[in-house]
């Protein structure tokens, strides 16, 4: 579907052509199908595809995708967070927390730390848990902007931590 360009263009990247970050759900949404199709014609990373059938909302079919690339490389960190994402679109939000924590414990102090501080966030989000959700999109901003990480990703940090806490704010 292709949006109006100004009702998406605030929308933080989503992190693959066509694809941005709902501010309200904190969720990638495809805003423009023809960029996200001819971006994953273009690729060759089988998690190109995993991620687009996710945000489509196919979480079986990204599921058999993972679990065919798990099988040739069962050890990759990129894939086993694809596989708590295929658990949070699935909404088994508690399974999804737990693999993103002890991801978070394998992360702690490298780059990828900010990453799944940032999806553990937003599983939080999706199961209503906004002061966990604030917590950990804190944390996400905190490390993005310690590490001078790129401004589309602490935009996107920014624009979930203040989503969260004006959710919690309306439930106090």
């Amino acid at each position: 579907m292709v949006r109006d360009g100004g009702s998406t263009s605030d929308w933080p990247d989503g992190g693959f052509p066509g694809i941005r970050i709902n501010p309200e759900s904190l969720m990638p949404e495809v805003v423009n199908d023809e960029a996200c199709a001819a971006a994953l014609a273009a690729s060759t990373d089988p998690t190109d595809l995993i991620f687009v059938r996710l945000v489509q909302g196919h979480p079986g079919e990204a599921a058999e995708l993972l679990a065919e690339a798990r099988y040739k490389d069962p050890d990759s960190f990129r894939l086993r967070m694809f596989e708590a994402e295929v658990l949070r679109v699935s909404h088994r939000f508690d399974r999804a927390v737990e693999l993103y924590r002890q991801l978070l414990a394998e992360a702690q102090g490298t780059p990828e730390e900010s990453v799944v501080q940032q999806h553990l966030g937003r599983s939080h989000f999706a199961a209503g848990h906004a002061a966990a959700a604030v917590e950990s999109f804190a944390k996400a901003l905190d490390l993005r902007v310690a590490g001078s990480a790129d401004a589309a990703l602490i935009y996107s940090s920014t624009v979930a931590l203040q989503r969260a806490r004006d959710v919690l704010d309306l439930a106090c």
